[in-house]
């Protein structure tokens, strides 16, 4: 993605999940994007399921995709 300085990080919730590693989140303002999990997740093997609790990053030139950062 973009520089951390670029980096819009907010927290959401996972409400579906979609095939390719994708998720439906739903962030704290309401809005739901499409998100896909980070590759430093992706090799530890954290697995997300609809109901987590995570932190998402977006980019400031498209909103309606971004990437799962940490699950908590």
């Amino acid at each position: 993605m973009a520089s951390n300085k670029e980096v819009i990080e907010l927290s959401g919730k996972i409400v579906e999940t979609l095939p390719g590693t994708q998720f439906k989140v739903e962030l704290e303002n309401g809005h739901q994007i499409i998100a896909h999990v980070a590759g430093r997740m992706r090799k530890h093997y954290i697995r997300l399921v609809p109901g987590d609790t995570v932190k998402v990053e977006l980019t400031p030139y498209d909103l309606t995709k971004g990437r799962i950062t940490y699950r908590g």
